[in-house]
């Protein structure tokens, strides 16, 4: 189980040093809560890598010689493909300079992340978010959510002990439920700002 904090407040499987790969961020939230939508953003705004879980399972089954749905497939009987994408995330997370974003990313690489960050909404804005971009009716698009959520808060569960409702592992926890995109973006830009200030000032502190 991922769980527990260590004497100085850290989670307890730990963060790894990140002073010489560069700065690596990881991104998490429920389905259609904007997780991409700020990755990229982040991303951007501080010229770093973007890697998702979604373009690292698309890599391996193009790798593996199988369609997407193929892929899809084997990985709801076989937990050990969801294992070679979080592999992949792990990787892409010790090179440095990166953003990770995917559901269970965040929990993944915590380890390596100097920042984590978890994007949310209440179910009826993300329904209606998913129903305009892929234009569903909003029943459709509320049903989908809660069917993917469940079977996803069930295999972490049961594959990895990670319950993704405990929230305990982020730095940064925001609801977007009533807050526009570029809002949202202040939030986290003024957040990472302001640990990279903080770290820097360590940092002088600790030469001296």
């Amino acid at each position: 189980m991922l769980k527990g904090r260590d004497k100085e407040g850290c989670q307890a499987y730990g963060r790894g040093p990140t002073m010489n790969r560069g700065l690596v961020i990881a991104i998490s939230g429920p389905p259609a809560s904007g997780k991409t939508t700020h990755a990229k953003f982040i991303a951007k705004r501080f010229k770093l890598r973007y890697v998702s879980a979604g373009q690292l399972f698309r890599r391996l089954a193009s790798e593996l010689g199988l369609s997407l749905e193929e892929f899809h497939k084997l990985a709801e009987t076989d937990p050990k493909y969801d294992r070679l994408v979080d592999e992949r995330s792990i990787e892409e997370a010790k090179k440095g300079n990166v953003v990770l974003e995917g559901h269970l990313t965040a929990w993944i690489v915590r380890k390596y992340a100097d920042i984590a960050i978890y994007v949310k909404a209440s179910l009826e804005a993300r329904a209606m978010r998913l129903a305009k971009r892929d234009g569903k009716s909003l029943e459709e698009a509320m049903n989908e959510i809660r069917v993917r959520e469940e079977s996803n808060r069930q295999r972490y569960l049961k594959y990895y002990g990670i319950d993704i409702r405990d929230l305990t592992i982020f730095d940064l926890v925001i609801d977007t439920t009533y807050l526009e995109v570029n809002a949202v973006r202040h939030i986290i830009e003024t957040y990472i700002k302001e640990y990279l200030k903080g770290k820097r000032a360590k940092l002088d502190v600790q030469s001296t």
